[in-house]
């Protein structure tokens, strides 16, 4: 069965907004995520696993709000107690997950297909989500990770990288081109480049 992108109707490549003039490294990335492999995993609450006991891909659920945990490949984010969300390209890990988190204790939701994934990478990214969103950017950086909304959007807000500024924004698959639009809306006024 294939695969069909969430955005393929309306991410489409090239120079938008207020490019001109500009230098083109300057400019806000907007790119769409396929082929990631998305786990919602929650821990129930008659469960007496302690977390430190579970390592996927060399890397521990966290209990502390917010936080994302990562490696190369693989990024758990907390997004709420005893939930996290897991995003990685290693296709291989879905073995692990199902063996690792046992029914008993756990439940495993694969969201791979039913999500939108977003990435903006520039210096003006965060001033882009400030448009739409609620949340104080100032407190985010490269360990954390936020549920918000962007213009009414329910939204996971990921912050990949620093340095360059690299945010990975999550929503449902539905709402996917109506997120699009926001997002490259509030891009206009700085220009970016769809990739």
């Amino acid at each position: 069965m294939r695969s069909m992108s969430p955005l393929q109707n309306v991410h489409i490549k090239g120079f938008y907004g207020d490019y001109e003039n500009k230098d083109v490294k300057n400019l806000i990335k907007v790119g769409e995520v396929k082929d990631l492999l998305i786990f919602q995993i929650v821990k129930y609450k008659k469960s007496n696993i302690k977390l430190e006991d579970i390592k996927i891909d060399n890397l521990n659920l966290s209990d502390k709000p917010h936080r994302v945990v990562f490696s190369n490949e693989t990024r758990i984010l907390w997004i709420g107690p005893n939930n996290w969300l897991l995003t990685s390209k290693n296709k291989k890990l879905i073995t692990n997950i199902y063996h690792l988190f046992n029914d008993k204790d756990f439940a495993i939701t694969d969201l791979s297909h039913s999500r939108a994934i977003i990435e903006l990478e520039g210096e003006d990214a965060k001033e882009v989500l400030k448009k739409g969103c609620p949340y104080n950017f100032n407190e985010l950086n490269e360990s954390k990770c936020v549920n918000s909304i962007f213009n009414g959007i329910t939204i996971t807000i990921d912050m990949i990288h620093d340095s360059p500024k690299k945010i990975r924004l999550f929503s449902l698959r539905s709402f996917g081109e109506s997120l699009h639009h926001s997002i490259t809306d509030a891009c206009l006024e700085f220009g970016y480049k769809n990739i």
